[in-house]
């Protein structure tokens, strides 16, 4: 079996930390197995479909452009595995307890707070959700961005956290944010107890997942996922990187939850049909 080389977008120090830790016990479970990382998924995703690495740790956006490139390019790529916590996620669009805002129709004419341009659940998804509540952004409401870690695809969840203090502090009528750091900022302070209220849900999503290019066999492939699939929480050598990880279990691979980020991609050009990007002043 050829080794297998991964790659990882380096969002935050412990990435190194963490697939430090995973080659470590796949090399002691056999698996010959490595990891480059890179600043930004727009790359990982070339390489990925380029064979330059055999499989990616990928945000659902790198996953979506995975797919476009590709077809194009008449390359194999698939999902092998994703977290138990990648599935089934909402985002949230929230509003000040005692703001003005009482309906999604209240938002119109005012400024609506978001993540970096290409965060799924901060930016994405949250304004595909308002447009499918007839409210188009730039059109019926103002967007304010916060462009904090762009090129890492929301994995930075500053922009998010500039989203919530922005609304705090009057600026915005509402922020978007993934459901989890709402609890989160809410926590830490970010959010003050009872300050805010949900406004509108999105319906679930996916997230991340653990893609297979085209250069990956399907026998190594397997054995990647196997093994990552056997991993245990109970077991003390793995169970601090999974923590780190933000998981209890790896789960199979699936495709079905992200229709709404395919649609939002479509509706705002982020990627063309062959997955060029086109999204207007996007550079990561």
């Amino acid at each position: 079996m050829n080794g297998i080389v991964l790659g990882a977008v380096a969002y935050d120090p412990k990435v190194v930390t963490i697939w430090s830790g995973f080659r470590s016990w796949l090399l002691g479970q056999g698996l010959e197995f490595d990891f480059v990382l890179y600043s930004h998924y727009e790359r990982q995703v070339e390489d990925l479909v380029g064979g330059r690495v055999d499989a990616a740790w990928h945000s659902p956006l790198a996953w979506l452009r995975t797919r476009r490139l590709a077809a194009v390019a008449g390359a194999g790529v698939r999902p092998l595995v994703m977290r138990d916590t990648d599935r089934d996620l909402t985002s949230v669009v929230v509003v000040r307890t005692d703001g003005p805002v009482r309906t999604v129709a209240d938002l119109k004419g005012r400024t609506v707070a978001v993540g970096a341009a290409d965060s799924p659940q901060a930016t994405l998804l949250p304004l595909q959700h308002l447009r499918e509540q007839g409210l188009v952004a730039g059109v019926d409401f103002d967007v304010r961005r916060h462009d904090i870690g762009v090129g890492l695809h929301g994995d930075h969840v500053g922009g998010e956290r500039e989203a919530a203090r922005a609304l705090m502090v009057g600026e915005t009528a509402a922020a978007c944010m993934i459901d989890t750091n709402h609890l989160l900022f809410a926590q830490e302070g970010t959010l003050p107890a009872g300050g805010t209220r949900l406004l509108t849900r999105t319906a679930a999503y996916d997230h991340c997942v653990l893609a297979a290019g085209p250069s990956l066999d399907e026998t190594s492939a397997d054995r990647l996922s196997q093994l990552l699939l056997s991993m245990s929480y109970a077991d003390p050598d793995v169970r601090h990187l999974l923590d780190l990880e933000g998981l209890t279990r790896w789960m199979p691979g699936r495709e079905s939850g992200f229709a709404q980020l395919a649609a939002a991609v479509e509706s705002t050009g982020f990627y063309d049909a062959e997955g060029r990007v086109t999204a207007t002043g996007y550079r990561p």
